[in-house]
């Protein structure tokens, strides 16, 4: 077989044949005799099955099959002669033209995208200065109030005043709509914490200025976008009555204090938790610093110094990705000029390719940094950020899994949380931890 292949550079090659009638028809022969020794045909013994039965009964599929066989050949020989490995492919090749000739040949061009060749250099001298985030005796007395009242035990007030903003207004209430109550809408001695937007709009406001053993009609009305449909939308009226109001008091900040605060720690005192609270709040705030700062400045910077060939098919994958995205967003009326003008979509891609080609760029800098680095995520590791991600929201873990398996998200996951770990790993030792 007769091919051209060829380098357009490092991280892309170009594969064009024709493959010919006679091998089309070749392959069909071999591949119609391998299917007669298998098939089960009724009215032929097992493996008896005269091939020229198996070519009228399956002439489309063994068709399809040949065509593969000779493509596969075509690309192995292709590679073997660019001296491409299988481990340096990225995705699947792809045809740029499959042209069915009326006699019967294929002429065919692939692209092949390769792992590109990166050549780090000296990256850690372009690494950004990195400045110690100091925590300041406020910022430590700001957050011991804050567990202060975040632990405080909740209390009767003292003497019997009305309702205000903040308070715990325990309450019994009925929900009616029109002169129905309607399930879940009932419950009695309810501490509900006023402010907090815990109950549907309008409720808890209507609660302030209640007194002692008071009862009042609240009038609300159920948004329209409100999980129960049968609510959604309504007015209802809520009997209500107060029974009691409730404030939490804050804890003294003592020793005692910090005993609660830090019970796996030995003899803790307030000083050793001011100790642990700047630990945190430092950690805090140098991984924001990280994050927001530092971690875009390098990676920019490497983006701008390092210059090596990437896959066109990669950059295409994340245009189309950004497209996508972008077209969600898009009125209906904006998404039918599209449709009608497709040199407008051309527009929105070739807008799209410069941050297409730095992201994608940016990807593979990560991963060879990964490399040299000897940093690793593991599959594991991703999954735990995953169930823990999910547990913080509320959701079911394995069904949050599951759907980001099946969109394909892991991946990019993955690498994200790669490129976290490996340039964490390198500003910390800029910072000399």
């Amino acid at each position: 077989m007769e091919f051209n292949a060829q380098r357009v550079d490092e991280a892309n090659a170009v594969i064009s044949a024709t493959l010919s009638k006679d091998l089309i028809e070749k392959n069909l022969d071999k591949v119609a005799k391998q299917a007669a020794k298998t098939l089960d045909i009724q009215g032929f013994r097992k493996g008896k099955v005269p091939v020229a039965v198996v070519k009228q009964r399956y002439a489309d599929k063994l068709e399809q099959d040949a065509e593969s066989e000779a493509l596969r050949e075509l690309i192995t020989n292709a590679l073997a002669q660019l001296e491409i490995k299988n481990e340096d492919l990225i995705g699947e090749p792809s045809f740029s033209k499959f042209d069915k000739k009326e006699n019967g040949d294929i002429d065919v061009e692939i692209k092949v995208a390769c792992r590109p060749v990166i050549d780090l250099g000296d990256y850690k001298s372009l690494i950004p200065e990195v400045v110690e985030k100091e925590i300041d005796e406020k910022e430590i007395a700001e957050r011991l109030e804050e567990m202060s009242k975040a632990s405080a035990p909740l209390e009767k007030i003292k003497r019997k005043r009305a309702v205000k903003d903040g308070d715990f207004a325990v309450i019994d209430f009925e929900g009616f709509i029109g002169d129905v109550a309607f399930d879940g809408g009932k419950a009695e001695k309810y501490p509900l914490q006023i402010g907090s937007g815990a109950f549907i709009p309008g409720f808890e406001e209507q609660i302030i200025g209640m007194k002692y053993e008071e009862q009042k009609d609240v009038v609300v009305t159920f948004p329209a976008e409100y999980q129960s449909k049968d609510l959604a939308g309504k007015e209802a009226v809520f009997k209500v009555t107060l029974h009691e109001i409730q404030e939490k008091v804050p804890a003294e900040i003592d020793d005692e204090f910090a005993k609660k605060m830090l019970p796996n720690e030995e003899n803790p005192t307030v000083e050793t938790l001011k100790e642990k609270i700047k630990e945190q709040l430092k950690y805090a705030e140098m991984s924001k610093y990280y994050r927001e700062e530092l971690k875009p400045a390098y990676l920019d910077k490497l983006v701008e110094e390092l210059n090596f060939a990437l896959p066109s098919s990669v950059i295409d994958q994340e245009i189309n990705f950004a497209l996508n995205s972008k077209v969600r967003t898009m009125s209906e009326e904006e998404i039918k000029a599209l449709q009608e003008d497709a040199s407008k979509i051309e527009d929105m891609r070739n807008e799209l390719k410069e941050d297409a080609e730095k992201s994608v760029k940016a990807t593979f800098i990560v991963d060879a940094l990964a490399k040299a680095e000897g940093i690793d995520v593991s599959d594991q590791e991703v999954t735990q950020v995953i169930y823990y991600e999910a547990l913080q929201m509320g959701q079911n873990p394995q069904d949050i899994l599951k759907q980001y398996q099946e969109a394909g998200y892991l991946p990019a996951i993955k690498m994200s949380m790669i490129e976290d770990k490996v340039i964490t790993k390198l500003l910390d030792e800029k910072l000399g931890k």
